[in-house]
């Protein structure tokens, strides 16, 4: 009797044990998953950071344009992603390099689940000089899976007066540059104008900016 009461204890005891050290991984590993996720930034703390995310997402107008693949690129090719947008030119000497340059940085740091559905993407406010191969040269330098977008003058100017964004030609003597705005637009997987963040961009404000209004959404 004293040797199977013996047993049935240290059976329990091995219960008790088993059930506490499952309990203690479940535990940790919920600890690490929370450290693991972003961070994600009140509104308050969103436009101290330069980001502005509108109560209600603006409906963005039917547009018809071309990637630098060729493909064409319109409102569909807004849906069922995060699209990071920036206005800007192939022979912009400083700010539009700089921009794509620190894009790239930001996008390769994002969490995986974000960065998967996620594009960046320059619309050229140049398309007199960006054609498709123009725009296939300058753009994947910066990283292969951005797309350089460009088309019609009229459709570009419907695009840019949807998303609040202002471009004029500056004449210089023989030729001419184009100044632009700045900011980044950020459009919703609906295809909706969702905030926008304006400059200057740093990456970890930048990559925390960013994954916060995705994990608020």
């Amino acid at each position: 009797m004293t040797t199977e009461k013996t047993e049935k204890q240290k059976r329990g005891v091995l219960k008790t044990v088993v059930l506490l050290v499952l309990l203690m991984t479940l535990f940790v590993a919920g600890f690490f998953n929370k450290i693991l996720q972003p961070r994600v930034m009140s509104d308050i703390e969103l436009r101290a950071n330069g980001a502005i995310v509108f109560e209600n997402p603006r409906i963005i107008k039917e547009f018809s344009l071309v990637d630098h693949k060729g493909k064409p690129f319109s409102l569909d090719s807004l849906q069922d992603k995060w699209t990071i947008m920036f206005f800007g030119f192939t022979h912009c000497p400083d700010i539009c390099p700089n921009t794509l340059a620190k894009l790239a940085q930001v996008y390769n740091n994002l969490n995986e689940d974000i960065a998967a559905k996620t594009q960046v993407v320059l619309i050229s406010v140049d398309p007199a000089r960006d054609t498709p191969q123009k725009l296939a040269d300058y753009v994947p330098f910066f990283h292969q899976d951005f797309l350089g977008v460009s088309g019609e003058f009229l459709q570009t100017m419907q695009l840019t007066q949807n998303l609040n964004v202002a471009f004029r030609k500056i004449q210089q003597g023989d030729n001419y540059t184009v100044d632009h705005t700045a900011n980044l637009v950020i459009i919703n997987p609906r295809g909706h104008y969702h905030a926008f963040v304006k400059p200057p961009f740093e990456l970890a404000r930048l990559t925390t900016v960013f994954q916060s209004i995705v994990k608020s959404f």
